[in-house]
């Protein structure tokens, strides 16, 4: 038995910790593979989580304070989180994609402590350095800006060390976006997110071998954690590039990896796809935003009885899943199911009124969990609209169905309002799917003079294929009405992603409307 199921523990340990406490198990064991191909046994991984998180101290970070990372896919990266941790601190992760004058805000915002930079992100830091509100700044190996923490810590024998916190503690402030102005603040704690990991994901092999080729800002540092955490061990790609991505599964024996469903489609669309041997892979999760089941379909011929889908938010972690039995359940006007609610998960769908709904009746889906978060930073009036006795409000539309499953039809804030009704965007983008024409696309709404929305789709064709705005229009209007009809078609040779891989609608509309 491993020591994070030991049921000696008396005081409440944190999931670095536990981390920690597999590490030294078996200190000789590769763990983490970095992009570079340099391979970090259990036992050096651990010494420099010790030794750093030591000098952190000496440096008089504690309980309470907040340590602001601006780390990419490396090993450094993930040392320096697990070491802010240990010593009390919350972590709060600057991805990339965001500008640095928002850095700067979120940084004077949580009143950081200090800021640790690794050696992919050397340019911003520099950018941040001429900002107000940014805290003093110490780089993760040598740079021309910063001191070398890691040769400060190495300095110093290993020790170990974990200042005691408890479960309602801040481990990290997440932030989900914002080019503009400071975006929100997720505020998660010790105690849902240790519950949260000790959930094993099925199919993700024993022991799981995870490739994380997504920013370990997002979900990827979450199942990184978890491989960790069950023996196994992580392999590290700076960004995702579909042959790059096929050849690491192959070379490096992967079990599980994560993808939004972009980047699935761009690894499946790969001329590599079938001449690579994928025989390891025992898991593909995916999700963060709506699946067309078609491709979906697709890549369970093409990589087998792996895919396993989930739904869930920043505010409530994971939500629901499906297995690889269930990717076929479809709800009303071909909705593709999101699963039925992991355990411990409770979901309801209700009216604006507060009426609990019937099965097959869509209204806002509202989840109760032990993996909620604790509320918004410093933003009281927002945590208690999104967060009422304990249940999130998703600010999603869903039904349940009679066993349970749950169906998401589109985000409330995402709907566009038009003369007539409501479009939801991810219906009409399921929709267009179904057209031999459309290879991938995304809708969106843009408003005119007067305030008025209008449906507008960007469209990827097909090869070969170049499809009219009449034809299109005439597609959707005879399967679902003219009101979800687009009124402009924008035939694009990519859809452009966010950072986190989700269609960058913001940017589409500056670059169709310019």
């Amino acid at each position: 038995m491993s020591r994070r199921h030991s049921t000696t523990e008396t005081r409440f340990r944190t999931y670095a910790e536990a981390v920690l406490d597999g590490l030294a198990d078996s200190p000789s064991r590769a763990v983490v593979t970095t992009a570079e191909g340099t391979v970090i046994s259990a036992g050096r991984l651990r010494d420099q989580v010790y030794r750093l998180g030591g000098e952190l101290e000496r440096r008089g970070v504690g309980r309470g304070a907040t340590i602001g990372l601006l780390t990419s896919n490396s090993a450094d990266g993930l040392a320096a989180r697990y070491a802010a941790n240990l010593t009390g601190a919350r972590v709060v992760v600057l991805y990339e994609g965001m500008s640095a004058s928002v850095m700067a805000r979120i940084l004077a915002s949580v009143d950081g402590s200090l800021l640790l930079v690794d050696d992919q992100r050397h340019e911003v830091a520099r950018e941040l350095l001429l900002l107000p509100g940014v805290p003093p700044v110490l780089s993760l190996g040598p740079s021309d800006f910063a001191e070398d923490v890691l040769a400060a810590a190495a300095r110093h024998p290993v020790r170990p060390t974990a200042t005691p916190v408890g479960p309602d503690d801040d481990w990290r402030i997440g932030y989900t976006g914002g080019t503009t102005g400071v975006p929100k603040g997720i505020r998660m704690s010790h105690g849902s997110y240790r519950r949260s990991l000790e959930r094993r994901l099925t199919g993700a092999g024993d022991p799981p071998r995870f490739l994380a080729c997504t920013s370990l800002a997002h979900l990827a540092g979450i199942f990184a954690d978890a491989a960790l955490l069950e023996g196994g061990s992580v392999v590290l790609r700076h960004d995702f590039e579909p042959g790059e991505v096929l050849a690491t599964i192959e070379r490096e024996r992967i079990t599980h990896t994560w993808l939004l469903p972009p980047l699935l489609y761009r690894l499946l669309d790969h001329p590599d796809v079938s001449g690579t041997d994928l025989s390891s892979l025992t898991r593909v999760s995916y999700g963060g935003t709506a699946a067309a089941p078609t491709r979906i379909r697709q890549a369970a011929e093409s990589l087998g009885p792996v895919l396993y889908g989930l739904y869930g938010q920043a505010e409530a972690q994971l939500i629901s899943e499906t297995g690889p039995d269930e990717q076929e359940l479809t709800g009303r006007e071909g909705h593709p199911t999101v699963g039925r609610a992991v355990p411990g998960v409770e979901i309801v769908v209700q009216d604006t009124d507060g009426t609990v709904l019937a099965p097959g009746t869509p209204g806002e889906v509202l989840v109760r969990s032990p993996y909620v978060m604790q509320g918004y930073w410093k933003q009281p009036e927002l945590t208690r609209e999104v967060l009422r006795d304990g249940w999130v409000h998703t600010g999603d539309v869903g039904y349940l169905d009679e066993d349970g499953y749950l169906y998401i039809v589109d985000r409330i804030k995402e709907m566009i309002v038009v003369v007539g009704g409501h479009v939801y965007p991810a219906e009409l983008e399921a929709l267009l799917l179904h057209h031999p024409s459309v290879a991938q696309c995304t809708v969106f709404g843009i408003r005119d003079q007067e305030s008025l929305e209008h449906v507008h789709a960007a469209v990827v064709p097909t090869p070969g294929h170049e499809p009219t705005l009449e034809e299109l229009r005439a597609f959707v209007t005879a399967r679902k009405g003219r009101l979800y009809a687009p009124e402009a078609v924008h035939l694009v040779p990519a859809i452009p992603l966010t950072t986190v891989g989700k269609p960058d609608k913001r940017r589409l509309r500056s670059l169709l409307t310019a």
